[in-house]
């Protein structure tokens, strides 16, 4: 079996990226859902995994501003709001998705 992987990322409308996967699936994200999901420590208490950001506070207008691959398992999202540190493995994109 191959090693997940992304082939390509693509901003199919002003809110939503794709990803199309090495397996042949391309899977659609809400731009506002992934910044909503962080999984930085910032936003996920480290001790409890209860998420501690006030979704409220995020801007449905919030856009990734650039988006870098970290190994063969992970996405770094910077976005407009200033938000950079988190980590989304692959595993976790797909279950977003």
């Amino acid at each position: 079996m191959s090693a997940l992987g992304i082939r390509e990322i693509t901003q199919e409308d002003e809110r939503t990226l794709a990803i199309h996967w090495s397996t042949g699936a391309k899977k659609n994200y809400d731009t506002v859902e992934l910044r909503k999901q962080c999984p930085c420590a910032l936003c996920v208490d480290e001790k409890t995994g209860r998420r501690t950001l006030n979704e409220k506070s995020i801007s449905e207008k919030t856009r990734p501003l650039h988006i870098k691959s970290v190994g063969n398992y992970a996405l770094t999202i910077h976005f407009d709001d200033g938000h950079k540190t988190g980590l989304y493995t692959y595993e976790n994109l797909l279950k977003m998705a």
